[in-house]
């Protein structure tokens, strides 16, 4: 025989109708923990007491000097602190202010008297207890700082408030002043100390100037006061470039005459010498005289007296304009040799006035050095001085800016806590959430059975029915039922399941007790034997057999009187109300015969019975509670698993049709038992919707005046799967 083919697995998926599914099945348990919640938030705001609240505003800044001198310039703006807000409030929380509140309010007899039934309380509980009803807070993007104090008397947290933010104001001012005293102090010292090192450093300066012969008249000099100045020097150089200059310029015009011809010299001197007035008469006399000697060649001899008196003339002129060249070209030479000396003189007064400055810079090194940092200690000591008086002025200056109390703290007009339309309204809103959860909760720990999609998925075979609740014996409501078509469409399934018609004994098992496996026996044998088919139902829970007390018979005889051969077949069997269906009880089953079911005598039974009887029905104790169940699953042709919706874990059911395949049987699909379609809505199409208004369609066909109307009957409709049923 070939099993059953089942549809793959499909992943789970929830879908809204799944989580609607489980708030209706647990509704009870969301109901129930909505209303506790929602009682327990209703009451507790109505016992909480009135609190009012106060709240004052104040503006924070960091301590910034608003004195400034020469020196000590002050800073207008503090730099940016991100931790200075955070700290401000842990400062206003801190013991150091609020035991000022509790001193001057004292509020450790106050509180005691009215909260601790007289009890002086400790300075630290009294802080406790003001700050559980304190809140602080800042302005977004301002310096503001808010201080809310919250109390059962709206005077008492105005008061509260308002003395919280005068405690800090005083806290800083005080804070302020004690640090500004000791840095005072500090600076006092340190001046009186540098006063005697300026008064040791200065017989220092004096003892070095008189041991060194310094000379030094300025008293605010820190250095030699040199021979060669500043102008001086600069008067030299430029002195030394103009004589440079002269040099340079007469020498080249030397040298540019002597490299002349002398018969040049008497031309060119002229034009290069303008200075030079002699020589240029001179040469116009010659010139003269030249011109006359010509004439008078051209009209008398040569031995003419006025000719060689010309002539002699001439020559003397000649020897006057030579001597003139010779006496330019000397003075040249000798003003070469002045410029020259005076150059060297320069130069030399220079050098000397450096090395005489050095010389003098050297000798008074150390009298100088110490000039300069005694100098440098009297200007710092002049400095520390201008501080200490600042310092101390500030301290006469009020220092409000640091805490400003822009808004101080009001009595409220209606108290604040607590807000009774809110917390109810969370009450509900938490409740609700807490039941649903709950609920969720819950249904996540069941791992039982739940859905049809939840059978296949996890069991790999098909529903072939789903049973409701409370349904009772078939035979006893009558075909007409309306729990019949449960069980005719579990029919159909079994009948269309079964791969040869010859397969017709079934077993009906269950994973354990309870499960309603023998009411689904006989539930479902009865639907056969309504077809009118020979049907037996063979009682094989040994241990605790039901079928007898369910059809109202004896079970003096039955299965096991036939297994041990006490009684022939006609005897165990019984007839019942039902035409075309018998039962064969369980019987009496001795101690020694506790494996009589995997007995060979059974396996004849069933194969004799299968030849007698259309369909047989065995009713099988747990399948995991004794092995008998599992016998008969080997023996028998197929075998139905019935699971109680919501009772078992699957894996206890998964494990149950586990054990029926490996003992070879032929397991055919599963029966969904006791199920609530009134709550699920995932059964509530399933069988409400259809069965309910099929069943009671076909009762309105056969109404007074529906005569003439077709109707199918209970036994030959069709079934959910719109297939013409055969029987």
């Amino acid at each position: 025989m070939d099993p059953a083919k089942t549809p793959p697995p499909q992943e789970a998926k929830l879908h809204f109708l799944d989580y609607w599914r489980i708030i209706r099945i647990r509704k009870a348990i969301i109901i129930t923990v909505f209303l506790i919640t929602a009682i327990i938030a209703t009451a507790v705001t109505f016992i909480l007491p009135e609190q009012f609240a106060s709240t004052v505003r104040i503006i924070v800044q960091p301590d910034v000097s608003n004195v400034s001198t020469p020196e000590t310039p002050s800073v207008s703006a503090a730099p940016y602190d991100p931790y200075f807000l955070q700290t401000t409030y842990e400062l206003i929380q801190s013991e150091v202010v609020l035991s000022n509140v509790v001193s001057k309010l004292n509020l450790n007899t106050v509180w005691g008297k009215k909260y601790f039934g007289g009890e002086t309380l400790k300075t630290t509980e009294a802080i406790e207890f003001l700050k559980n009803r304190m809140h602080l807070d800042t302005v977004r993007n301002t310096k503001y700082l808010t201080i809310t104090v919250y109390s059962d008397d709206k005077n008492d947290a105005a008061n509260l408030a308002n003395a919280v933010a005068e405690a800090y104001r005083e806290y800083r001012q005080q804070e302020w002043q004690q640090l500004a005293a000791t840095g005072i102090d500090a600076l006092q010292k340190q001046f009186d100390a540098d006063e005697e090192k300026i008064q040791a450093d200065r017989k220092d300066v004096e003892d070095l100037r008189r041991t060194l012969g310094i000379t030094d008249n300025d008293p605010n000099s820190l250095g030699p006061t040199p021979t060669l100045t500043q102008e001086t020097l600069q008067r030299y150089n430029e002195q030394e470039i103009e004589q440079e200059r002269l040099c340079i310029s007469v020498e080249t015009t030397l040298k540019g005459l002597q490299a002349l011809p002398a018969k040049d010299l008497r031309n060119v001197i002229p034009k290069l010498l303008s200075q030079e007035t002699a020589l240029p008469g001179l040469l116009d006399k010659l010139n003269m005289a030249e011109q006359n000697y010509a004439v008078l060649t051209n009209d008398y001899a040569s031995n003419n007296v006025a000719i060689a008196r010309l002539q002699s003339d001439i020559d003397v002129l000649n020897q006057q304009i030579d001597d003139q060249v010779h006496a330019v070209i000397v003075g040249l030479e000798n003003q070469v040799s002045n410029q020259e000396a005076t150059l060297m003189l320069v130069s030399n007064t220079v050098e000397s006035a450096k090395e005489k400055d050095n010389a003098e810079a050297l000798r008074g090194m150390p009298y100088w050095d110490k000039k300069r940092e005694w100098e440098q200690e009297v200007d710092f000591h002049r400095m520390l001085a201008a501080k200490i008086e600042a310092e101390q002025l500030t301290l006469k200056v009020p220092r409000t800016a640091m805490v400003t109390i822009t808004d101080p703290a009001e009595p409220a007009d209606a108290p604040v806590r607590p807000n009774k339309t809110l917390n109810i309204a969370l009450g509900l809103i938490f409740g609700l959430l807490m039941g649903v959860g709950l609920a969720f909760f819950i249904e996540y720990l069941d791992t039982s059975v739940k859905t049809i999609d939840d059978v296949e998925r996890a069991f790999q075979a098909p529903v072939l029915g789903v049973i409701p609740q409370n349904v009772g014996l078939l035979m006893d409501e009558g075909p007409e039922s309306k729990h019949a078509e449960a069980y005719r469409v579990l029919r159909t399934n079994l009948l269309f399941s079964r791969k040869d018609e010859k397969l017709n004994s079934v077993v009906v098992v269950s994973a354990g007790a309870g499960e309603g496996k023998s009411t689904t026996a006989v539930n479902l044998a009865t639907v056969f034997a309504h077809t009118g088919q020979r049907v037996l139902l063979v009682d094989s829970d040994l241990r605790r057999p039901a079928l007898h007390k369910m059809l109202h018979v004896a079970n003096n005889i039955g299965l096991t009187n036939y297994l041990l051969q006490q009684n022939s077949l006609a005897e165990v069997v019984q007839t019942t109300s039902v035409p075309t269906l018998d039962l064969m009880a369980s019987g009496k089953l001795p101690n020694s015969s506790m494996g009589i079911l995997g007995s060979a005598q059974m396996k004849q039974l069933v194969s004799e019975l299968k030849q007698r009887y259309d369909f047989i029905f065995f009713d099988s104790p747990p399948i995991l509670g004794v092995s008998d169940a599992s016998v008969l699953a080997s023996e028998v042709d197929l075998v139905l698993q019935v699971i109680q919706y919501r009772r078992y874990p699957q894996p206890m059911n998964l494990r149950a049709k586990q054990m029926v395949e490996k003992v070879g049987g032929n397991f055919m699909g599963i029966v969904l038992n006791n199920i609530n379609v009134s709550q699920d809505e995932s059964y509530y199409y399933y069988y409400t919707g259809y069965y309910h208004d099929y069943y009671y369609y076909s009762n309105a066909q056969t109404q007074p005046g529906d005569e003439g109307k077709p109707a199918e009957t209970a036994g030959g409709g069709k079934d959910e799967t719109g297939i013409k049923q055969k029987y």
